[in-house]
């Protein structure tokens, strides 16, 4: 039914499936600013929505709705019953399949994609190529907002998928390997949404937008490989943990690792803000 091992599926087969009656397109555009502007860095994309979108599609606010507002590092994905209560608010049940997109290349419809696994709901892709290349294609768009019966959405973290700032601790100067998605300037301690500059030691940088072609595609599943094959991360290696500065650049990382056909893999979802925000936790600059 669905491409690339149920991680991604075309504009085509969107098109195609736009009237599916189990299907719940999920708009989460949005865009983020530099970590060397001035705050605020993060936005939501709702009033492009409102001014048209992929027919069928609902909007979900990836900065305030499925955030934690009590965690001061914001972006924090939201408890289970917070998260729970805006799926169910959109429809999404325990058998939806959920196609998620947006502007930003992937990177917020990969967090959607993310969270929705780790609170237990596979049924879900990100759209490849997202709204820039539907729009490019001439695909249809709509202002019309579609009226939803709201469903009932249960939300089982599964911890396997998600570590602690004391775990990736307890990780350094193992076998597990550490990618961060960051910005080589970011990586090297030029400038960081912390009050300390840097990377977690051992890690390696893999910048999100190299993992991304021109037209805003994921690049093909080999080309992802020979791209972690540089750094010895491969099918032997036992465990992969992305992270970012909130976890959202680093749920595309990990999404692509799937693509490529990797597994054992966990997304450190405090990243940066956490690690470099806590003077007990050990940092590198290159």
């Amino acid at each position: 039914m669905t491409e690339d091992k149920n991680l991604l599926v075309s504009t085509q087969w969107l098109h195609d499936h736009l009237h599916d009656s189990n299907l719940r397109i999920v708009d989460i555009r949005g865009h983020v600013i530099a970590a060397s502007e001035p705050t605020p860095h993060y936005f939501n994309h709702h009033a492009d929505y409102q001014q048209s979108h992929i027919p069928g599609a609902v909007f979900v606010d990836w900065v305030h709705e499925i955030t934690d507002p009590d965690d001061p590092r914001h972006a924090q994905i939201a408890k289970p019953e917070r998260y729970a209560e805006v799926m169910s608010h959109l429809g999404i049940g325990a058998d939806t399949f959920v196609v998620a997109y947006d502007d930003a290349d992937g990177m917020f419809a990969a967090r959607l994609w993310w969270s929705l696994n780790y609170y237990g709901h596979s049924h879900v892709v990100v759209l490849d190529g997202g709204w820039k290349k539907w729009t490019a294609e001439g695909r249809p768009i709509t202002a019309e907002v579609p009226t939803i019966s709201p469903s009932q959405f249960t939300a089982v973290p599964n911890p396997a998928l998600r570590r602690t700032g004391d775990q990736i601790l307890a990780a350094l100067n193992t076998d597990t390997r550490i990618i961060d998605v960051r910005s080589p300037e970011e990586f090297a301690g030029k400038y960081a949404r912390a009050k300390r500059k840097g990377h977690i030691p051992g890690a390696i940088n893999q910048p999100r937008n190299a993992l991304v072609a021109p037209d805003g595609t994921m690049l093909p599943a080999q080309k992802l490989r020979e791209k972690f094959a540089v750094f010895g991360i491969d099918d032997s290696t036992s465990e992969i943990v992305t992270y970012c500065n909130g976890g959202v650049s680093a749920s595309f990382g990990m999404l692509a690792l799937r693509v490529a056909g990797l597994e054992n893999l966990s997304m450190y979802d405090g990243s940066w803000k956490e690690w470099g925000n806590d003077d007990s936790k050990p940092i590198e600059t290159t």
